[in-house]
């Protein structure tokens, strides 16, 4: 295996399928609802509101429930993602292509968010400026992340892409342990750059059922990489997944009342001061 060679796949970028991230949508959402809980008043009336990295539309939804009268537009790279998300646009909620590694506001927003996204988005830190040049005086950019590339999940498909069998195939396609920062590196960054900033971390218990869920779960997200790297060898990522689910299964072991995965996120709250 180590001789083949096969086309690059980009780890920033991959191939997303809706109804397997869909497919635990409950607590994917709960942290976008714990994060807009923090988010303070917006200055416009009516609010503009992006969503950036707005997936399969679900979430985005809750933006236009919280602020009724606010245009919300959400923002996505994913032909996949957005053609779901097409389903829940209406007279003030729209979808429209948009790559983060590139995208700059062309209007003024009173609330930039994103949920889940820029850990998929290289550099993301250097294009803050830019978004927060957007913001109206008083506006917010609010995002969460998840923060636990050194959990099992993360860490154990790492190092089995990294043995003999698959490093020739993956080593170099998956998302790299800095893909999120710290805390303190966020906060630093937002208040050098004129934010009032409110950054933490929650650690969630999430209670999964069904069989394997955990490797269910990382199917929807961290994974996707590795399943575009081996999509044109079935029998090589029916093996992979067999190996990364056997480790899972020791890493998260199941009780009579489901599988429990601890999973670390990172919160940020910037709103740019009136000035």
């Amino acid at each position: 295996m180590d001789d083949m060679t096969h086309a690059p796949t980009d780890p920033a970028n991959p191939t997303w399928d809706p109804a397997q991230y869909l497919r635990h949508a409950g607590h994917r959402a709960r942290p976008f609802t714990d994060l807009l809980a923090r988010v303070p008043a917006l200055p416009g009336d009516p609010p503009r509101i992006a969503d950036l990295g707005c997936g399969p539309g679900n979430v985005t939804t809750v933006l236009a429930d919280r602020w009724p009268t606010a245009r919300v537009t959400g923002y996505d790279n994913s032909p996949e993602m957005l053609a779901d998300a097409q389903a829940h646009a209406g007279a003030r909620l729209d979808f429209a292509y948009a790559d983060l590694t590139t995208w700059t506001p062309d209007e003024t927003y009173d609330l930039l968010v994103s949920n889940a996204a820029l850990h998929w988005v290289p550099g993301h830190l250097d294009a803050f400026p830019a978004w927060l040049d957007g913001l109206a005086p008083g506006g917010t950019f609010a995002f969460q992340v998840p923060h636990n590339t050194d959990a099992p999940l993360h860490a154990l498909m790492r190092d089995l892409a990294r043995t003999p069998r698959w490093r020739a195939r993956l080593a170099d396609v998956l998302r790299h342990e800095d893909s999120v920062h710290s805390p303190g590196r966020y906060l630093d960054r937002l208040a050098r750059l004129g934010c009032a900033t409110d950054v933490w971390t929650t650690t969630y218990q999430h209670v999964l059922h069904g069989e394997d869920p955990v490797l269910d779960w990382v199917k929807g997200t961290g994974l996707r990489p590795v399943l575009d790297a081996l999509g044109d060898d079935p029998d090589a990522r029916d093996a992979f997944l067999a190996e990364y689910r056997d480790l899972l299964r020791e890493a998260y072991p199941s009780a009579e009342y489901g599988t429990v995965l601890p999973f670390r996120r990172l919160f940020a709250v910037a709103t740019r001061q009136a000035r």
